[in-house]
């Protein structure tokens, strides 16, 4: 039995009842991993059924608005980054696509989760399917994406720029917040989503404000001081800056913003995970 059809006693509102919960959801789909594995599959299909350059479309589609933001920012308007006057179209295109990607990600979770559930609702009422799983499967589709780009990332820095460093090797801690932020996020979201259908036109403008609130074609030292606080507890602000710091100017991480965006990070994915195990009961009745 899936975990979310079990009854929460009232405890189950504390940190600890959260704790378990999240645990539970761990256990039972690393128990239940060869259907995630079958969904991951279904979903990378479904996205590219039909096309002729399949999963290259998830490389090509980020390169080519690569293309126009560099050449409108670094050609048009000369944008240098921060301090570096002297930097080259290549390393600004390098910065640029270190942002795009990983906003794209978070974008791509936010967009699809509110109409997640609506669009597999022949799952709702099969009371052994684990619902909270597509979620789960959704954010995992678009991980891999990030990883493929993030890797033509590190293939040109490379080639193009100064070359790697130790510092790469932290990479993946660096996402781990924003993954975490964005499964909550998408757990929150789609469960949200079946009682407010307008939740999913409300997505569109709010990802997009979410780009220039984030430092996607700008840095944070560029802001002023007081903006600047408020930027830290934003995980797609610090993993895009601390990723870009690791990759590009091989510098080790900030680590008191990075704990604290852990733990924002971690406690969204427990909310994200309470919030689907309490609302779900209701998915039959709506849809």
């Amino acid at each position: 039995m899936s975990i979310f059809n079990l009854s929460l006693p009232a405890h189950s509102k504390s940190k600890s009842g959260q704790d378990r919960l999240l645990c539970r959801l761990l256990r039972d789909s690393w128990l239940q991993r060869q259907l995630f594995l079958k969904l991951l599959k279904r979903d990378f299909a479904e996205r590219y059924r039909g096309s002729y350059l399949g999963l290259l479309w998830s490389l090509l589609l980020p390169l080519l608005s690569l293309l126009v933001f560099t050449f409108f920012f670094g050609v048009i308007f000369k944008l240098r980054w921060g301090e570096q006057d002297s930097s080259s179209l290549s390393e600004l295109a390098l910065i640029l696509f270190v942002g795009m990607a990983l906003y794209n990600f978070l974008a791509e979770c936010l967009s699809r989760a509110p109409g997640l559930i609506l669009a597999h609702q022949n799952y709702v009422k099969n009371v052994i399917f684990p619902l909270e799983m597509l979620p789960v499967v959704m954010a995992v589709s678009a991980l891999l994406t990030l990883i493929a780009t993030l890797s033509v990332i590190l293939l040109l820095q490379e080639i193009l720029g100064s070359g790697l460093t130790w510092t790469v090797l932290l990479l993946p801690a660096m996402v781990l917040p924003l993954l975490l932020f964005a499964l909550g996020l998408s757990w929150f979201l789609a469960a949200l989503g079946v009682y407010i259908r307008d939740i999913q036109q409300l997505t569109v403008p709010l990802v997009q404000l979410l780009m220039f609130m984030s430092p996607v074609f700008y840095p944070i030292g560029a802001l002023p001081e007081s903006a600047q606080y408020w930027f830290q507890f934003n995980p797609l602000a610090l993993a895009i800056e601390q990723t870009r710091g690791i990759i590009l100017f091989n510098q080790p991480p900030a680590w008191t913003p990075y704990l604290l965006c852990l733990g924002l990070g971690l406690l969204a994915a427990l909310l994200g995970a309470y919030w689907f195990a309490r609302t779900r009961r209701g998915f039959a009745d709506v849809l």
